[in-house]
């Protein structure tokens, strides 16, 4: 069938040096298998017309497996069934989707627990490296990771190692903290140990397009923090006071888990940042090394061989297959343009973070 089909759409193009019109007609179903490949020169001359239904089915959902393991060091002894997996936290760290051009478009909370529960599952796993590169986000996204990573690690009794790779700020050292040791690159960015809650006054700017609010509420405090008016000294305080204590809950699980830090309270705690070396100075973390020094360790606790197999979890339609990779999950390419404007979509943002922020994009990529 292909190759009549073949020939006559030959024979057809041939027709057009001819002075006499050829009519082809294509009648059933036509299958192409293979590679059809054509060289040279194509005249068509004439008209031709295409009569009939052609139906297009793209997958536009973005759907995908559930996790499975992609082997980054394999066994070099059939046999030896025990492993550690790559847990790996990248970008903002939010409950709610992240998506954009090329992004899987996940929710770091829900996938992270997903991750956690097939750990959970499968008795083969033998211990964690937490691996981090993060500027921290929500303060509920960043305990509900870190309860969650207690949880597995004391359930199971899996050593877990964190390694903080370019920055661990805000709520991704918070989550650091769970690991039983944290391991930090030379040059990453550590601490960012503080809470930001991100609200806009744009009265004046709606003024200048003559665009005035009209509020229907029954509570005088039900709006605060709208960027449509200013904000009053009472609410002020009310938010300030809810930032404290999320600081202070913040400050009592570091200290906690890093004992040594406490000498450096007046430090730690006002939001400043620090390179890894001066980290360990501090008491943030137990190594300078890189990624394959947090694998080494956790082998180290765990009683493993040096051939121990390690993985990552990942999707079908995620292309991260090695030690380094990342899965795209970026913000949206609006989000990041500078014509954005601050305040217009607050319904959007986390509320108060853990979080370094250094740049507008952040909060924009949040919806602030």
């Amino acid at each position: 069938m292909i190759r009549t089909v073949i020939l006559t759409a030959i024979v057809t193009i041939l027709s057009g040096c001819s002075s006499h019109a050829l009519q082809t007609y294509l009648r059933g179903d036509m299958n192409m298998r293979g590679d059809m490949n054509m060289s040279g020169d194509m005249d068509m001359r004439g008209d031709m017309n295409m009569s009939g239904e052609v139906s297009t089915v793209m997958r536009t959902d973005n759907s995908a497996s559930r996790l499975s393991e992609i082997q980054v060091y394999a066994a070099t002894d059939a046999k030896h069934r025990q492993k550690i997996v790559v847990l790996d936290v990248d970008g903002l760290l939010v409950n709610k989707n992240i998506g954009g051009i090329g992004s899987l478009g996940e929710n770091p909370v829900a996938l992270f627990r997903e991750k956690l529960d097939a750990i959970a599952v499968d008795p083969d796993v033998a211990g964690i490296v937490l691996r981090i590169n993060s500027p921290g986000g929500g303060v509920t996204a960043s305990d509900i990771m870190s309860r969650d990573l207690l949880q597995v690690k004391s359930q199971y009794n899996l050593p877990v190692v964190a390694c903080i790779m370019d920055v661990g700020t805000g709520g991704a050292y918070y989550l650091a903290t769970v690991a039983d040791e944290i391991v930090a690159h030379p040059t990453a960015i550590l601490g960012g140990l503080g809470v930001i809650f991100n609200a806009y006054n744009l009265e004046l700017t709606l003024a200048q397009f003559n665009i005035a609010p009209i509020h229907v509420k029954s509570g005088d405090r039900i709006d605060m923090a709208s960027p449509e008016r200013v904000m009053e000294d009472a609410e002020r305080d009310l938010l300030q006071g809810l930032a404290d204590e999320f600081h202070d809950r913040l400050i009592t699980q570091v200290e906690l888990a890093r004992p040594d830090a406490r000498a450096f309270h007046e430090i730690l705690f006002d939001g400043s940042v620090f390179s890894g070396q001066r980290g360990l100075e501090l008491g943030l973390v137990d190594q300078i090394g890189y990624l394959d020094d947090a694998v080494v360790r956790v082998r180290h606790m765990a009683g493993l061989p040096a051939d121990t197999p390690l993985v990552m979890l990942r999707r079908d339609n995620d292309r991260a297959y090695t030690l380094m990779d990342v899965t795209p999950n970026t913000p949206t390419m609006s989000s990041l343009l500078p014509l954005k404007i601050p305040g217009l979509d607050r319904s959007d943002l986390p509320t108060f973070m853990y979080l370094w922020q250094p740049e507008p994009s952040l909060s924009a990529a949040v919806g602030g």
